[in-house]
C-alpha cells in the first residue's frame, strides 16, 4: 500500500513539473531543448523506488504529460528520448561509477539523442543532426540541474525514509 501511495505522488509530482515546464519559455531557438524538470521524478525514483518502478513512472509520465500538454508528435518524441535516457540511465547508476549528478547528465544527453533520431526519421533528413552539438550541450546542462536537485533533495528523502514507520 505504501509503494502504491508513493508512486502516486512520484507521479503526481513528475505531472506537476510537467506542467510547470510547459508554460516556462526556454529553448533558445533550438527545437527539443527543455529543462527537463519532469525527470527529476524519475531520478529520485530510481534511486528510492528501483528500476521497476522507476520504468513505470517514466512511460507513465510521457503518456499522461503528452495527453495533457502536449500531443501525438510530443508523446513520440518523448517516448523516443525517456526510454533511451531510462535505459542509459539505468545503466550508469548500475556500475557504481557515476554520482547521481552524472547518472542525470547521462539521462539528459541520451533523451536528446533519442529525440534526435526520432525527428531525423519523422522528417526524413539528416539535416536535423546540425542540432545535436547543441542538443548535447543542453542535455549536459540540464542533465547536471536536474542531478543537483536531486542531490539537495537526498538528505530530506534520507529522513523521511528513516522516520517511516
Amino acid at each position: 500500500m505504501k509503494k502504491t501511495i508513493n508512486m502516486g505522488l512520484l507521479l503526481a509530482f513528475t505531472l506537476l513539473l510537467s506542467y510547470v515546464e510547459s508554460l516556462i519559455p526556454f529553448g533558445f531557438g533550438i527545437p527539443g531543448i527543455k529543462l527537463g524538470l519532469a525527470n527529476l521524478a524519475v531520478v529520485l525514483c530510481l534511486y528510492y523506488g528501483g528500476t521497476k518502478e522507476a520504468l513505470g513512472l517514466n512511460i507513465t509520465r510521457i503518456f499522461l504529460a503528452g495527453f495533457l500538454f502536449g500531443n501525438l508528435y510530443s508523446i513520440c518524441y518523448s517516448l523516443a528520448g525517456g526510454m533511451l535516457s531510462f535505459f542509459f540511465m539505468w545503466l550508469a547508476k548500475k556500475t557504481n561509477s557515476f554520482t547521481v549528478k552524472g547518472v542525470s547528465v547521462t539521462g539528459g544527453v541520451f533523451h536528446n539523442l533519442g529525440q534526435i533520431l526520432i525527428a531525423a526519421f519523422v522528417v526524413k533528413t539528416v539535416g536535423v543532426f546540425f542540432y545535436i552539438p547543441y542538443l548535447l550541450l543542453a542535455g549536459i546542462l540540464t542533465g547536471w540541474l536536474i542531478g543537483f536537485l536531486a542531490v539537495v533533495l537526498q538528505p530530506y528523502l534520507n529522513r523521511i525514509e528513516r522516520n517511516r514507520v
